[in-house]
């Protein structure tokens, strides 16, 4: 039976990883601090039915704060999964100093405890580390990387941090570079949710540039695969690199998702123009070669698919 430390694990990526953990049997212990930065009551309802299982902990409080870290339950640990972090580009720009304490410093933390324990640690990182600065797609390998917004620089430094931390003691730490990850419990802030709620609703949407920006647009099943396999492998110390890619393997440009989203939704979009966004990278693309040599990752799910399953969960 595993025991699993699970931070964010009441956030959209984490409650579904929370899920396939239990899935498997095992314990979690779940630390989330049920912030304000979209509805709190949100992230309850995502673990409200792991609830009923019997089998989690649920430690409410900020990675930041060391006292937290004497109220988990620390006996027998399999292993953590550190997913708890403050995400999006442009809300990095209007408060950096929040993103460097919380993904860095909340990532110190976590290693810290880890190291106590000498407990394998696996962590979420971002396309956001590559920047704009090289082709697609983008290589675990390609370096020096040169993100262009305050969250993706607290990404290479949590990575920088893990890289040291593992070298210096010897921790099993590997890293996740999620790209973009979309599905059932996305964050309400974020574009597919938004634009599929608007196009509901006849309302506008707000569309940034020519639509001529793509990304690679991932469904949180296939993420959720990627994580356990990852697990999976940093546990039998099979894993000879630091980070792994986890991506769908394709480009999706802003005009194609938007129109994909009016076919699932069956409504046409109302669209505002408006500039280019500081912070926003021109493309992302996930080279997985890597994670599936190694973690035996394989995405499954189709962009049309996984957007006709999150909108069937949304009028749900």
């Amino acid at each position: 039976m595993s025991r699993i430390l699970l931070t964010g694990g009441a956030g959209f990526i984490g409650s579904h990883v929370l899920d396939a953990l239990l899935a498997r049997g095992g314990e979690v212990i779940i630390v989330d601090d049920f912030d304000d930065y979209y509805d709190p009551a949100i992230k309850r309802e995502n673990i409200a039915a792991a609830s009923s299982s019997g089998r989690i902990t649920v430690v409410d409080g900020d990675i930041r704060d060391p006292a937290l870290w004497t109220r988990i339950p620390s006996d027998d640990l399999t292993g953590i999964v550190h997913l708890a972090a403050r995400a999006g580009v442009r809300p990095s720009i209007a408060d950096p100093g929040l993103y460097v304490s919380t993904n860095v410093l909340g990532t110190a933390r976590v290693f810290e405890f880890a190291a106590q324990r000498r407990t394998p640690v696996i962590y979420a990182s971002s396309s956001s580390v590559y920047g704009d600065g090289y082709p697609v797609p983008f290589a675990e390998d390609a370096a020096p990387l040169a993100p262009v917004s305050p969250y993706g620089a607290s990404k290479v430094a949590a990575e920088t941090l893990a890289t040291t931390w593992a070298r210096m003691l010897g921790l099993p730490i590997v890293g996740l570079r999620f790209f973009t990850v979309y599905g059932p419990r996305q964050r309400p802030d974020l574009a597919i949710h938004k634009f599929a709620v608007l196009i509901e609703q006849g309302k506008t949407i707000p569309v940034y540039g020519d639509g001529s920006s793509a990304r690679d647009y991932t469904h949180v099943s296939d993420i959720t695969q990627g994580v356990l396999a990852t697990l999976d492998g940093l546990l039998s110390g099979r894993l000879s690199h630091p980070v792994y890619n986890l991506g769908s393997d394709r480009g999706i440009r802003l005009d194609t998702m938007i129109a994909t989203i009016e076919r699932a939704v069956g409504k046409p979009a109302l669209i505002e123009r408006l500039p280019d966004q500081l912070g926003d990278v021109k493309q992302t693309w996930a080279d997985i070669t890597r994670s599936r040599d190694e973690l035996g990752y394989e995405p499954k799910i189709t962009f049309e698919d996984g957007i006709a399953d999150f909108v069937g969960w949304l009028r749900r």
